[in-house]
Parts: C-alpha cells; sequence; structure tokens
C-alpha cells in the first residue's frame, strides 16, 4: 500500500508539471500570436499618424511654394509697397492656420510679414540658406519669445533672370498640428535626428531625448527614469516607468520619415495580448485538469474493481475449498461479481465519452450571420424545384436552380467581402473600382439594414469608376458612413428610414454622396473629431471613432470627406466623399 501511494504522488506530480509545462508552452505560444496581431495594428497606427503628420505639414510646404510667386510680393524694396503685401501675408496667415508668413530679401532681411515684425534677420537660418541655393528649405525647432514648436518652410523667389532675389517663409505651429490627434491611443512620438522627441501625442514625454545608440529615452532635465528593452520573438517590448498616461509594458515599433526628418515610434499596450494569452492558457489547464481528475478517477474504480474481483475469488476458492458455501450464496457472489463488471464497463464508457468531449471541446463551429438567408433560400429554392421537377415542370425547376446560383455566389461574395474586410494590414494604393467598392459595403450592412427597416437607393450605371485609393479601406469608410446614417435613423418612430448613394462622376470631379432622412448632424463642426458622438453614454453603438477614422483614410488617399444637414421635406443629413481619379501616371 505504501508504495502504490508513493508511486500515485510520483505520477500526480508528473501530471502537474507536464500540464504546466503545457500552460507556459501554450502562454507563450498565444503571446507571440497576440503580439503579431498588435505589431500589425501598431504598424497601421504608426503609419495613419505619420500619414496625418506628413499632409499636414505638406500643407505649409505647398502654401509656400504657391506665395512664392505671388505679383504683390514683388517690389518689396519700396516701403510703399509693404504694407498691402504684409496685409496679405496676414491674410493667408489667418486662412490657412499658418504661425506666421514672411518675406525676406536675399540677405536675409525681412521685408513683410505676417506678424509685422520687420527687424529679423534670417540670414543665419538653415531653411533661408537652403533656399537661397534655389531649393526647399526647411527646418524645426523653438521659436522666440515664447518658445513655441515650429516647423518652418521656405521657398525660394526667382527674378526674372532666373536668380534668387528673396525667400517666401512658412512657420507652422507644431503644437496647433498636434491638437488634432493629442490624447488618441496608443502612444506615438516623433524623433528629430538628435534623437529629441519634437511632437507627440503624450506632452509627459515632450523634449524627451535618447543619446545615439541607445534606446532609453532620458528626460528633458536628465533624469534617467526605469526602463528595460527586451525582444519576444520578433518583436521589442519595453518595459516602463513613465508615468500613468503610458502603458507598463509597450510593443515599440518605429518607422522612418525622411520627408520630414523625423522618426516616427509607437508605444501599445501588450497587456490585452498577455490578459489573452492567459486566458488561452487557463483553458487548457482546466480541459487538462478535468481529463486528469476523470481518469483519476476511472483508474481508482478499476482498481478498486480488480481489488474485490481477488477478494471474491479468494472468497470463492475458500467457500469451494470449505465446502460450506449454499448454491444461493454462490449466486450472490456470482452476481455481485457481474454487477462489478457493468460498473467497469460504465467507467469505461465514461472514460471514452470524456475523450469525445476533450476533442469537441477543441473544434470550432459556426459561420457568419450574414449567410443565414442566402442559405435558407437555397434550401427553399432546392425544395420548389424538386416539387417542380415531380409535377413535370422543367423550366420552373431550372428557374429555381439558376436562383441557387446565384444566391451560392453571394454567399461567395459576402465570405470574401467579410475576409477583406476583417484584414487590417496595409495595402498599396492603386486603381480602385469606386462602384464594386460601393456593392462590398452595401453587401456588408444590407442585413443591418434590412432588420432596422431602412430602405437603400443606390443605383450604379453598370459601367465602372475608378479612383485612386486603397480598395479595403475605401470599403471600410463606405460601411461607417452606412452605419452612421442607420444609427441616426435606429430610434426614429415617422416617416420612412430611407438611405441614398449616389456617385457623381463629372469630367474634372468624383465625389460619393450618402444621405439619410434622419435627424440630421446636431453640431456639423465636430462631426469628425475622435470620441464625438450624439449617442448615449454606454451604448454598444460605438464611441464616436468611425467618422474620425473615415476623415483619416480619405485624407490618406489625398481626398476630402464633409458632412452637412440637408434643408428639405425630407430633412436628414449628407456625406460627401471627395476622390481623385485614377490616372496612368499614378501607377508609375
Amino acid at each position: 500500500m505504501m508504495e502504490y501511494r508513493a508511486r500515485r504522488r510520483t505520477i500526480v506530480l508528473g501530471f502537474v508539471l507536464a500540464v504546466s509545462a503545457l500552460a507556459t508552452g501554450v502562454w507563450r505560444y498565444g503571446y507571440l500570436q497576440a503580439l503579431d496581431q498588435l505589431a500589425k495594428r501598431a504598424e497601421a497606427d504608426l503609419a495613419l499618424a505619420s500619414d496625418r503628420l506628413s499632409t499636414q505639414l505638406q500643407v505649409f510646404q505647398e502654401l509656400a511654394v504657391l506665395m512664392a510667386d505671388h505679383p504683390q510680393l514683388e517690389g518689396l524694396e519700396d516701403p510703399a509697397r509693404r504694407p498691402a503685401a504684409q496685409a496679405l501675408l496676414l491674410e493667408v496667415a489667418d486662412k490657412t492656420g499658418a504661425l506666421d508668413v514672411v518675406f525676406a530679401d536675399r540677405s536675409g532681411k525681412v521685408l513683410a510679414a505676417a506678424q509685422g515684425s520687420q527687424d529679423r534677420d534670417l540670414s543665419d537660418t538653415v531653411y533661408f540658406r537652403r533656399a537661397m541655393q534655389g531649393a526647399l528649405g526647411s527646418d524645426h525647432g523653438l521659436r522666440p519669445p515664447l518658445d513655441r514648436r515650429v516647423y518652418t518652410y521656405a521657398a525660394p523667389v526667382f527674378a526674372e533672370d532666373g536668380r534668387v532675389r528673396g525667400a517666401l517663409v512658412v512657420v507652422a505651429d507644431v503644437e496647433n498640428i498636434e491638437r488634432t490627434w493629442r490624447g488618441s491611443t496608443p502612444a506615438v512620438f516623433f524623433t528629430d535626428a538628435s534623437g529629441q522627441v519634437f511632437i507627440t501625442n503624450r506632452s509627459e514625454i515632450l523634449f524627451w531625448s535618447r543619446a545615439r545608440g541607445q534606446d532609453r529615452l532620458v528626460t528633458a532635465d536628465g533624469r534617467e527614469l526605469p526602463f528595460q528593452a527586451g525582444m519576444t520573438g520578433p518583436h521589442e517590448v519595453w518595459t516602463l516607468g513613465w508615468g500613468p498616461y503610458l502603458p507598463r509594458r509597450a510593443l515599440h515599433l518605429e518607422q522612418d520619415l525622411p520627408v520630414i526628418g523625423m522618426t516616427g515610434e509607437v508605444l501599445l499596450n501588450v497587456a490585452p495580448a498577455r490578459r489573452l494569452a492567459g486566458l488561452q492558457a487557463a483553458a487548457v489547464v482546466a480541459i487538462c485538469l478535468a481529463f486528469g481528475a476523470m481518469l483519476f478517477l476511472a483508474t481508482e474504480r478499476r482498481r478498486a474493481l480488480a481489488q474485490a474481483n481477488a477478494e471474491l475469488e479468494s472468497r470463492v476458492r475458500d467457500r469451494t475449498q470449505a465446502l460450506s458455501a449454499t448454491n444461493v450464496q454462490l449466486r450472490r457472489e456470482v452476481a455481485e461479481r457481474q454487477e462489478a463488471e457493468r460498473a467497469l464497463k460504465k467507467a469505461q464508457a465514461e472514460l471514452v465519452q470524456a475523450g469525445k468531449l476533450s476533442a469537441l471541446g477543441q473544434m470550432s463551429a459556426g459561420i457568419s450571420h450574414e449567410l443565414n438567408q442566402p442559405l435558407m433560400a437555397i434550401q427553399q429554392y432546392a425544395d420548389n424545384g424538386a416539387a417542380f421537377l415531380e409535377r413535370g415542370k422543367p423550366e420552373a425547376a431550372a428557374e429555381n436552380l439558376g436562383r441557387i446560383s446565384g444566391l451560392a455566389a453571394r454567399a461567395a461574395r459576402i465570405i470574401k467581402n467579410l475576409r477583406a474586410f476583417a484584414r487590417n494590414e496595409s495595402e498599396p494604393m492603386g486603381k480602385v473600382d469606386l462602384a464594386r467598392v460601393i456593392d462590398s459595403a452595401v453587401e456588408m450592412t444590407e442585413p443591418r439594414l434590412v432588420k432596422d427597416g431602412i430602405t437603400l437607393q443606390w443605383h450604379q450605371s453598370g459601367k465602372p469608376v475608378f479612383a485612386f485609393g486603397g480598395e479595403v479601406r475605401l470599403v471600410q469608410v463606405f460601411v461607417n458612413l452606412i452605419n452612421n446614417a442607420a444609427d441616426a435613423m435606429a430610434a426614429q418612430n415617422h416617416g420612412a428610414k430611407v438611405i441614398r448613394i449616389v456617385i457623381n462622376d463629372s469630367r474634372n470631379n468624383l465625389t460619393v454622396t450618402v444621405r439619410d432622412t434622419g435627424p440630421g448632424i446636431a453640431d456639423p463642426d465636430r462631426i469628425f473629431e475622435p470620441f464625438y458622438t450624439t449617442k448615449e453614454t454606454g451604448s454598444d453603438e460605438g464611441m464616436g471613432l468611425g467618422l474620425s477614422i473615415s476623415y483619416g483614410l480619405v485624407q490618406s488617399f489625398g481626398g476630402k470627406i464633409r458632412g452637412a444637414n440637408v434643408n428639405g421635406p425630407d430633412g436628414g443629413a449628407m456625406f460627401t466623399v471627395e476622390l481623385d481619379y485614377w490616372r496612368e501616371e499614378q501607377a508609375a
């Protein structure tokens, strides 16, 4: 008995160690898989933030180039022409949001400025010297007297003989650019060539810097906060102690931005990945322990039955040898033995059933809700076709078979669209059929619209309309707009609920309008702000990010999106998406 107990303890200990090793392996595998998904999301977030920053700065770069040839900036050596030029520069700065717009002659002397300071000398600045060489100059730094962070562009101004006669300088306020995405998650920051954090949506790390060849950031006053960098598979994970608004453990990615001379970096919290890996490991441990417990109970019952059989055989042998047992008692003992064998078989059956349940627990089941309707219709048309064949109506049966084929194709399109829409990976921009994009968005939102009693009016002309963009991201834009319109009309109890989608394909302008008959937009000026929503707090309809994400996606294609209320008997709101036509030179 002591030997058996020692062996049982050894087996239990070995089983626990094996389960622990398995759980550790499952946690590691699940953590790496989750980090792969987080890395794709971080790449997308960093690319979106980088594109947004580059696009916003490009506005001021183009402003400098376009304003350089303005006729009102000629002849400013004459003081009498300077007030008009200064008024022009002030008007341009007010309309574009530039901090300052300056015209300086070849010596660097400021002749006209939006801010009115004409006693400055720009000859020692990097961007001005670059402009004097006939190229576009740029630089960033702090602008006195308030030490505001600025990004400056200087475009050369050429005289009629081709020589540079001055420079048009546009000063962009970095803080004003940051204001559109500050506080959004995850943490994104941009470091310059010296390693200093110059632009970020986390103000607490502003002006932190890193030494060359190091990952650690040092605070503006030189303090080194807790930091540790390590690799988890192919991913770089930082362990930080930088404050309550930055993650404790974060996935770190970076992207070079040579156009603006900076490096974009993102820190994405890995706590959800660790929790998901922990849940997977806990599920494996629970299944293994349940299986082990059932196996242990079955083994103990088999051992008890073996002992009972041995004891029974001993008693039968003793009683047979003593000739003191009666036939009735012998039958009773035989019955007990048979009952013990039936119990053993039952235990074995339970053990087999537990193995089946364990296998079933590893299988996934279910298909998308959007397939229910075509599948039910396929079943109905199949029954109808069989009935028509029995009645000798092959034409009607063939029509039902054609409908079944169409519904099967529709189901395939639904699966293809859902898989493409669920992908979060970066895709190249290029030639996109806008009509097919809207068809995909309509197919994905159709079940929800039917459920809410909303009529969708979308009629394409039959010919493709090619735009410049990314197909998956454009589908996301129109799905967001359709769902936003459906949300607006969800609680509407009067009037028709209608969504109209129209492609306006003119020679010089390509737009798509999405119009609804809902209550309209409460505050059109704020509709594209992140987290701005008119839905009740705690509702499951969204967090106010759909339109903000759509705004950023359309801008990444070089397009525009705007929303406005519709005047008329139906009322409602209308969103207009303006895109560029695809041209051959864009593919080159």
